[in-house]
């Protein structure tokens, strides 16, 4: 886990998660997820389905963020991590 990952833990970085996926779900599927919620709102296991909610958007939220708010590792940075990693194993 990076640091950035854990420096998102928290109430702060919970909402902000949430936010993303929200934002990430509306903009990917806006016909099909009005739809979708108003047959969840029917259904009568409804606090199940709204924690299952909770994560997924909690998952999509850190995969967008992932993807756009990090920078990635240097390349050589990387290099070096795989030559020590073939060192230890020697």
């Amino acid at each position: 886990m990076t640091r950035e990952a854990e420096q998102r833990k928290g109430l702060d970085g919970q909402a902000v998660l949430l936010m993303a996926g929200l934002t990430d779900l509306a903009l990917s599927t806006p016909g099909s997820a009005l739809g979708t919620v108003r047959g969840l709102l029917r259904r009568s296991d409804a606090a199940e389905l709204v924690a299952e909610a909770e994560r997924d958007l909690t998952a999509r939220g850190r995969l967008v963020l992932d993807r756009y708010a990090a920078a990635p590792p240097a390349h050589l940075e990387i290099l070096a991590r795989r030559a020590l990693d073939r060192q230890a194993g020697r």
